[in-house]
């Protein structure tokens, strides 16, 4: 051990959690500078109190918001190695830890539950503690991966629609109550101290592990079946060739206009399923914009047979590469009970109906027709695949 890692050694922080944290730190990085300088992990300086100031790099692989959390203590030391002044990260800021204790030369800080922002008692962070239980409660899983951080900037670290849709759902699943109570230490040789490149080096690959183990862990839909005729377009504005019935216009029904995208944004992965000739669907659909949103087209006027038949459906999933044992985690978004709902009822898929129409029955005539969920405007389709996907 040479004279800067023994240095950082023997004034680490130790590390207090509360002891209803589900994200310990696994990591902590070290640098020692002994003279103005850039950090080279934070946006801030590093401007010695003293002979030196050590930074130290907290990693944890989650916060109760986002998958990745770097946070930061910096302690001053002067020419005797005595620490005279220690700072920590809290949500973007650089504070000073006034009244932090010292024991045998290391700090005793103290970690935000679920957000890990670090503080210098627990009396220090109680005026906080509303705002840290609503984080760690309701508001978890807020954002997806976090990606804008130095490593993300180098394109190091990236995410998709659904990296980011499933690292929100193991995090709203991962709330929890704070217990304040940190009576209980997290000493920091419970996380490897390494120095700040070797951590830097070795978190894009541990983030990209993270985020490859998320569609195997976290219980999730696999896609969006959607109808088309009052489901997403206004049946009753429909302008149709009399001759061949296929429709050559029709207007969207209120909300349909952004819902394509508005899935697709989340990485969820949609295909039609829809009666009807072809020609209709690429008209009204192409028309809005909106026909290049799907994956996949199954439509009864090219397989010869209608919904509520199995084969629409069975169609459907080997057209996104799917299998039948994947039919509990898909959804089929309808507005005909006897087509929409049966069909997918009677192929394993979760039924939703769309009660936006009132121009067929809202009334199923037996146990096979009664839709899983429905909804009465498709601007809430997003909301209820999310509570869908939390109760899988």
């Amino acid at each position: 051990m040479d004279a800067l890692e023994k240095l950082a050694t023997d004034h680490s922080p130790v590390l207090r959690c509360c002891r209803t944290e589900p994200y310990a730190p696994s990591r902590l990085g070290w640098l020692v500078a002994d003279m103005p300088m850039k950090s080279p992990s934070s946006d801030f300086d590093l401007r010695p109190r003293g002979a030196v100031v050590i930074e130290y790099t907290v990693w944890c692989d989650w916060d109760i918001g986002h998958l990745y959390d770097l946070e930061h203590v910096w302690v001053h030391l002067d020419a005797a190695g005595q620490v005279v002044a220690v700072e920590g990260s809290q949500h973007g800021r650089r504070v000073e830890l006034a009244g932090c204790i010292i024991e045998s030369g290391r700090p005793v800080v103290y970690l935000e539950p679920g957000k890990h922002a670090v503080w210098a008692s627990p009396g220090a962070m109680a005026p906080e503690f509303p705002r840290i239980a609503a984080q760690c409660g309701p508001f978890a899983g807020s954002d997806g991966v976090h990606v804008d951080n130095l490593f993300g900037d180098r394109g190091e670290i990236t995410a998709t629609p659904l990296d980011h849709r499933l690292a929100r759902l193991k995090l709203k699943r991962d709330a929890f109550s704070p217990a304040f109570d940190f009576s209980g230490a997290l000493p920091s040789e419970t996380s490897p101290l390494v120095p700040w490149a070797e951590l830097a080096a070795w978190i894009p690959g541990r983030v990209r592990s993270l985020v490859a183990d998320l569609p195997g862990s976290v219980p999730h839909l696999e896609a969006v079946f959607l109808d088309c005729g009052d489901t997403l377009a206004d049946e009753g504005t429909e302008v149709k060739d009399e001759t061949t019935e296929i429709v050559s216009t029709a207007e969207l029904i209120p909300g349909a206009e952004n819902l394509p995208r508005r899935l697709l944004a989340r990485g969820y992965r949609l295909a039609l399923v829809a009666d009807g000739p072809r020609e209709t669907f690429v008209n009204i659909l192409g028309q809005h914009g909106l026909w290049n949103d799907f994956e996949a087209h199954v439509i009864s006027g090219d397989l010869g047979v209608a919904k509520p038949h199995r084969r629409m459906f069975e169609t459907a999933l080997a057209a996104l590469g799917l299998s039948a044992a994947t039919a509990g985690r898909v959804v089929m978004v309808g507005n005909n009970l006897e087509r929409d709902i049966k069909g997918a009822n009677e192929t394993g898929l979760i039924s939703v109906f769309m009660r936006w129409s009132k121009r067929r029955t809202h009334v199923p005539r037996d146990a096979s027709e009664k839709p899983r969920f429905a909804i009465d405007y498709i601007e809430d389709l997003p909301d209820l695949l999310e509570r869908i996907e939390l109760s899988l």
